[in-house]
């Protein structure tokens, strides 16, 4: 597959033909419009011999090479293999009378007078290299070819000094050659190869006669029409032409965000590659069919299709392509060789609700009224535009589309039979162009690509996705575009059947405390839980949850029943927390470092009627609100004996409150089977033992706590519990977890991204006793994983990803020194056991690997849904349209993520304005909205900024009276940052200080 296919008078033929389609599709919409083409006045010759002006797609690349002399990514190379008894004298006569009759090609570029000009030689004489490869067995001359043919590619001609057109003959055996034949675009295109193809073989034909030249003389010369171009291109002509274009452009998107996977270089590189991809005959008639059916051409289906692939694999609805037009409009241009090539910017506005056959209508309309105002050069609307550079990306477009005609691969005349070469490229003008080829056996589509963004694979798979885009139009062209397939039939396997076969058989109907219960018949005098310098064993903790749950039960507690637990950390926090599960009721936790607002917003959404606490806290509550302490003597006479009473697995076991949009905290219900499956997976895959002390880290609040108890208190484990006096330094941190002989970590990854960073400046060690850390909350850095891998190597590492809605931890990733050693990128991992994933789109197809979707999760750690609201709930936990069963459902977690190459997961972010910090979920909208409830605020606006230390929360705030802040340091600090992300100021906002958000949210 080649970019430039110059193989023959056939192809030539063929070219011509697919351009007459155009301008014939042209000539029909300008009569329905009641437009008559006027005949067209000729391009004048020059009358002086002054250096001539630039044509404006010469001038483009003459800028271009000024800012990168020694690029390769615009010459045009073709390799022809010679079969018969060929004669290089005729052959290198025959490229001199074409280089006389083309002062194109005997043209060196210069400045005159400020401005670049065109400085054609009166005559100029080429040569005909002759490499002799024979005496190389075929395997080497096949290598040499290549090699020879990838160096002529990357040569690098000096527009001002050099000859532009370079050839090149390879001797094989007497009667078979190579010719490579190299041309800077700034001369020449793909038209332009065509003809100087045909010219050189008409006048091979008439010298091997010993006939003159055959060919007619040239009306004019490139540098005619430069000239004239530059005289036309004016006035009430390139207005008519602006209007449209900078119509069809207006406000668009500067730049299409497909995923790529590497980061964007700071400058963009001409790096590349291709590959291409045969479709069937078949396939390749019914497109063509169609096409004729819609009065459309095969160009406009392709093209169609190909802004569904880029739909789907960026979510964009705004789609710029280039597409390459010959722009030869006029007889006298057709026999020239030279840089007439221009590009068309086609745009197309989607949206999913559209079927293929309603896109196809859009596209067809675009692509007609473009070929209508084609004259203007590409380069002159950049100009007109004044679009502000950017040195990474091509300016309004940066994917690419072409489809060529390629009637045969070889020709056979004067005895020659001519054969186009597959040479190797390495050069990429976009970030992908997809080039699609007519030819007798079918289409074949290939993508040139810029290796610096994709790899391979990438490209490879998005060749598949082209092919089964295609083949779903045909079948079901009225389809929305939206739900299209686009996964190959094995993709779909793996994404929704192999990589989420996590089923494992636990033992069934067992809940935690039941897992508890078990452990103290093994254990009992096993130390389960360390607080400070206290201890209590498994049998000691057991009859203070009996306790508990007996007394609870006598209140009137059942199943479902919600109980708050209002807890320092302690011993008694945790016998609390069995205690309220044996009883058959809900814990429902509150931290006591909550303020006082949001406990009361807790309260009331609960509508908790009773709370246990401890003494020293109790003042905190409304009378009207029972509280019970542990050491009330009432609890002191009940049962040591476990509870008959047990809740059963649809029963609810504890309710964590997470940040909502609204300002108001929900409660999400997680069941019994959910815990008790996570905690059992948890054991299985941590490799938790009696061995083990686990260290409790989290607070009560969240259900990391949870992670962290129930595993441990499952297995034997002692659980060990954090004190306020181990955050007070790293060093101090580690001591106590030296001291306590700690195992097992389970920490925040901003705790641990500190703790790593403090132990590297400080040269601290960890503790030889700890071999498993286990880190979630928020994206972990790359850096800091390498870091750890050298202090740390024989700690096993496992990042961790789960929302409150799916019961703790969704997935999990053990940190390989593999993965460590790319560290490009720190997985979230794979699902657990008993639990799905799924990354769809926003019409909730399956995405393909590396690209973008939200995530879904579903299986066994589900949550019931969210106290209280409903309607929430519906929103949020939805059908499962990927399983058979009619009870199954899907969970749309808000969360941005993509499927790497081994089915790990990889964390993008929020899809909405949710962050996490330190950890903790939060919605700015809640910050906004309780700002927003103060008396002195107009609005606010909250953003989420990383710097070098650490991810903050920034509110900027418009007050209803003026407030005397510019003048504190902090505030101009922020200020400078808000500036910095939204530098778009509104010099008409009259409150001092312009919020950016409510526009855009």
């Amino acid at each position: 597959m080649r970019k430039y296919i110059v193989m023959s008078h056939l192809q030539t033929q063929s070219e011509t033909n697919t351009e007459q389609q155009k301008q014939a599709l042209l000539r029909q919409l300008l009569q329905k419009k009641g437009i008559t083409t006027p005949q067209q006045s000729s391009i004048p010759r020059r009358t002086s011999t002054d250096p001539c002006p630039l044509s404006f797609a010469q001038e483009r690349l003459w800028f271009l090479d000024q800012l990168e002399p020694h690029s390769t990514a615009y010459n045009l190379s073709t390799a022809l293999r010679i079969k018969g008894l060929l004669h290089p004298d005729i052959l290198e006569r025959s490229f001199n009378e074409v280089v006389r009759r083309h002062e194109i090609l005997r043209t060196s570029f210069a400045h005159h007078q400020q401005q670049a000009v065109q400085i054609i030689q009166t005559s100029s004489t080429i040569s005909l290299p002759v490499i002799n490869l024979q005496h190389l067995p075929p395997g080497q001359q096949t290598s040499e070819i290549q090699r020879l043919a990838i160096s002529e590619r990357s040569r690098t001609f000096n527009l001002v000094q050099d000859c532009l057109f370079a050839i090149t003959l390879l001797q094989l055996n007497p009667e078979e050659h190579v010719l490579l034949f190299t041309l800077h675009h700034i001369i020449s295109d793909g038209w332009s190869s065509s003809v100087l193809c045909q010219e050189i073989d008409t006048l091979y034909q008439a010298f091997s006669r010993g006939t003159p030249s055959p060919l007619p003389e040239l009306t004019i010369q490139y540098a005619d029409f430069a000239l004239w171009q530059r005289g036309w291109l004016q006035g009430e002509v390139l207005d008519t032409q602006l209007n449209y274009w900078t119509q069809q452009v207006q406000d668009a998107p500067p730049v299409l965000e497909l995923p790529t996977d590497y980061p964007r270089p700071a400058i963009q590189t001409a790096n590349g590659a291709m590959q291409s991809m045969e479709f069937s005959l078949s396939l390749s008639e019914s497109l063509k069919t169609f096409a004729h059916q819609q009065s459309a051409t095969l160009y406009m289906v392709l093209l169609a299709a190909f802004k569904v692939l880029l739909y789907r694999y960026t979510g964009q609805t705004d789609i710029l392509v280039g597409s390459a037009i010959a722009n030869r409009n006029r007889p006298e241009l057709e026999r020239l060789i030279g840089f007439f090539v221009n590009t068309l910017v086609l745009r197309t506005q989607l949206s999913g609700s559209l079927s293929f056959r309603e896109l196809l209508a859009q596209v067809r309309k675009v692509t007609l009224d473009a070929y209508e105002h084609q004259d203007l050069p590409f380069e002159k609307l950049v100009a007109e535009l004044k679009i502000e550079r950017n040195l990474s990306y091509q300016p309004l477009f940066q994917i690419a589309f072409e489809l060529q005609n390629r009637s045969t691969d070889s020709l056979t005349t004067s005895g020659l039979t001519f054969e186009e070469l597959e040479i190797e490229d390495k050069t990429a003008k976009y970030d992908l162009t997809l080039f699609m080829s007519e030819t007798l056996q079918g289409l074949i589509g290939a993508f040139e690509y810029n290796t610096d963004l994709f790899e391979p694979e990438t490209i490879t798979r998005m060749l598949g996705h082209y092919q089964v885009l295609l083949e779903s139009i045909i079948t079901n062209p009225d389809q929305t575009i939206s739900t299209l397939p686009l996964l190959t039939a094995s993709e779909q396997h793996q994404f929704l059947v192999e990589w989420n076969n996590t089923h494992k058989d636990y033992p069934s109907g067992q809940t935690v405390h039941q897992l508890f219960d078990a452990q103290v018949e093994r254990t009992p005098n096993a130390t389960a839980v360390i607080c400070e310098d206290q201890s209590i064993s498994y049998q000691a903790l057991n009859t203070q949850a009996n306790q508990i749950a007996h007394y609870l039960i006598s209140l009137g507690v059942k199943k479902d029943g919600l109980v708050g637990i209002y807890f320092e950390k302690s011993i008694e926090m945790i016998a609390a927390l069995l205690g309220i599960l044996k009883s058959g009721g809900a814990y429902v936790p509150i931290d006591p470092a909550y303020p006082q607002d949001r406990v009361a917003d807790l309260l009331e959404d609960s509508q908790l009627k009773l709370v246990l606490t401890q003494e020293n806290l109790t003042h905190r509550f409304d009378q009207t609100l029972q509280t019970i302490c542990l050491n009330a003597p009432d609890i002191a006479q009940q049962s040591h004996h476990n509870p008959t009473y047990s809740p059963g697995n649809d029963h609810l076991s504890y309710i964590i409150y997470t940040s909502g949009s609204t300002g108001k905290p929900k409660g999400v219900m997680i069941e019994h089977r959910s815990l008790a499956n996570y905690t059992q997976a948890t054991i299985e895959n941590y490799g938790i033992t009696g061995q083990d002390r686990t260290l409790q880290f989290a607070s009560i609040s969240f259900d990391a706590a949870a992670e962290e108890i129930f595993p441990a208190l499952a297995q034997g484990a002692t659980l060990v519990l954090r004190t306020e006096e181990m955050l007070s330094t790293i060093p101090t941190f580690l001591n106590h977890c030296r001291e306590h002989k700690l195992s097992v970590l389970d920490l925040p990854t901003a705790f641990w991204h500190l703790l790593v960073g403090e132990m590297t400046s400080l040269k601290l060690a960890l503790p030889e006793s700890i071999r498993l850390v286990i880190i979630g909350g928020e994206a972990a850095s790359p850096e800091h994983l390498i870091t750890w891998q050298q202090i740390a190597p024989n700690v096993r590492l496992i990042n961790s990803y789960g929302p409150t809605e799916t019961t703790i931890v969704a997935t999990t990733c053990e940190l390989s020194a593999q993965q460590v050693k790319a560290a490009k990128v720190v997985p979230i991992g794979k699902p657990i056991p008993n639990v799905q994933t799924y990354v769809l789109d926003e019409a909730l197809q399956p995405v393909p690997m590396g690209i973008p979707g939200e995530l879904y999760i579903a299986g066994a750690g589900l949550a019931r849904g969210y106290l209280h609201q409903p309607e929430l709930t519906a929103k949020s936990f939805i059908f499962h349209s990927f399983s058979s069963a009619s009870d199954v459902r899907l969970y749309r977690t808000g969360d941005q993520v993509r499927y790497l190459s081994d089915g790990n997961l990889e964390f993008l972010g929020r899809v909405d304005e949710q962050v996490k910090i330190r950890g903790f979920r939060i919605e700015l909208g809640e910050i906004e909205a309780l700002l927003n409830q103060q008396v002195g605020v107009k609005t606010a606006h909250v953003i989420s900024y990383k710097d070098d230390v650490a991810q903050r929360l920034v509110a900027y705030i418009v007050a209803n009276a003026a407030l005397e802040a510019s003048s504190y340091k902090q505030v101009s600090q922020w200020q400078t940052v808000f500036d910095d992300l939204y530098c778009d100021f509104d010099p008409q906002q009259q409150s001092g200080f312009y919020v950016k958000g409510w526009e855009s949210s």
